[in-house]
C-alpha cells in the first residue's frame, strides 16, 4: 500500500483473504503500523473477525477503536457518516487516520448487496483529498466471483496473496450508476397519495399499516419518524406530492415513498451535515433509523425504500 499512499492522500485498498491466517496477515500489521506511527486506528468488521483481531493483538487491542460491523453497519447507508466519518472526524489533528472496514461478508442478503456496493464506491468520493486509509477485507474463499469483481471496480488497489496490484477496472462512478436500479413495488401494496395538505394523514396511514403488519411498538416511533421525513421531503423538495406504500418482505416491514424529485448528489443522506447547515438531515436520519435503505433516482423521479426488522 506504500505505492498507492505516495500517489494519493486517500488510500482505499481491498484485501482478499481465504482463511483466518491470511486475514490476520493482512490486517494486524496494518493496525500495528498505524499504532507505531501514532495514528488513530479503528477496526469495524464482523463479530467473528473482530474476535480474531482482538485475540491476535492482545494488549494492543485496547488501543484500537473496535466496532461490530454487523451491528454498526447493518444498514450500509449509515457506515460512511456514522462509522467511518465519525471516527475520522473525531481526530482532526491527526496526520493520518487508518480504518479497517468490512461491510460485505458471506450472509449479506441480495436485497442489501446493491447498497453495500454503492457504499464501497462512494467511500472514494466521501474521503477524496483526506489523509485517511481505509482497508476493506473480502472473504475471497466464500464470496461470489461477482462480488470480488465489484471490489476491483470500487477499490483502486487490491491486495491478494500478499501482492498489491493497481486495479485496471477501477470505476466507482460507474458502479454507483450500475446499482441505481429501479425498485418495483409488490402487487397488492396499498398506495396512499399525498400532497402538502395530506402530509400528516399519509404518515398516519403508513404507521397504522406498519402496526397492522406486526411492527413492534418500540419500533413504530422510528418508523413514524423515517416515514415522516421522506413524505415531508417529497412535499418540500420534490414537487409537492408523492405516493407512500407499506408491506412486508422477508420478515421486515418496508416503507416506500415515490415522488418527482431527482437526487443529483450521490452522497445525499450519507454526508454528516455541517453545524451551520439547517437542512439536509432528513435522508440521513432515515439511514440512522432504518435497518436498510434503498434508493433509485433519475430525471423521472425518485423511489426511497426503507426496511425495518419487526
Amino acid at each position: 500500500m506504500r505505492q498507492a499512499q505516495a500517489a494519493e492522500r486517500f488510500v482505499h485498498p481491498a484485501l482478499f483473504y481465504r482463511d483466518p491466517k491470511e486475514y490476520l496477515a493482512g490486517t494486524v500489521p496494518f493496525l500495528l503500523d498505524g499504532l507505531a506511527k501514532g495514528e488513530p486506528v479503528a477496526a469495524a468488521v464482523p463479530a467473528g473477525n473482530l474476535e480474531l483481531l482482538r485475540a491476535e493483538l492482545g494488549d494492543r487491542a485496547a488501543d484500537v477503536h473496535c466496532l461490530d460491523m454487523q451491528q454498526a453497519g447493518r444498514n450500509p447507508g449509515r457506515i460512511i457518516p456514522r462509522v467511518l466519518r465519525a471516527f475520522a472526524d473525531s481526530h482532526p489533528d491527526a496526520d493520518r487516520v487508518r480504518i479497517i472496514g468490512e461491510p460485505i461478508w458471506p450472509g449479506r442478503g441480495d436485497v442489501e448487496y446493491p447498497a453495500c456496493v454503492q457504499h464501497e464506491a462512494l467511500i472514494n468520493l466521501a474521503f477524496a483529498g483526506r489523509d485517511v486509509t481505509i482497508l476493506c477485507p473480502y472473504d475471497a474463499g466464500r464470496l461470489d466471483d461477482a462480488v470480488l469483481a465489484d471490489a476491483h471496480a470500487t477499490h483502486p488497489v487490491v491486495v491478494d496473496g500478499g501482492r498489491e496490484q493497481i486495479s485496471a477496472v477501477y470505476a466507482p462512478a460507474r458502479v454507483v450508476a450500475a446499482y441505481n436500479r429501479p425498485l418495483a413495488h409488490p402487487a397488492g401494496a396499498a398506495a396512499h397519495s399525498f400532497d402538502g395538505d395530506g402530509l400528516t394523514d399519509a404518515r398516519h396511514a403508513a404507521v397504522e399499516e406498519a402496526r397492522g403488519l406486526g411492527l413492534a411498538e418500540a419500533r413504530l416511533v422510528d418508523f413514524s419518524l423515517a416515514a415522516g421525513e421522506l413524505i415531508t421531503n417529497s412535499v418540500v423538495h420534490a414537487g409537492g406530492s408523492g405516493v407512500v406504500r407499506v408491506w412486508t418482505e422477508d420478515g421486515r416491514v418496508v416503507c416506500e415513498v415515490r415522488d418527482a424529485g431527482h437526487h443529483t448528489d450521490p452522497l445525499a443522506g450519507r454526508r454528516p451535515p455541517s453545524r451551520d447547515q439547517p437542512n439536509g438531515r432528513g435522508l440521513l436520519m432515515v439511514h440512522y433509523l432504518a435497518d436498510l435503505v434503498r434508493v433509485h433516482t433519475g430525471p423521472d423521479g425518485t423511489t426511497t425504500r426503507f426496511y425495518m426488522d419487526r
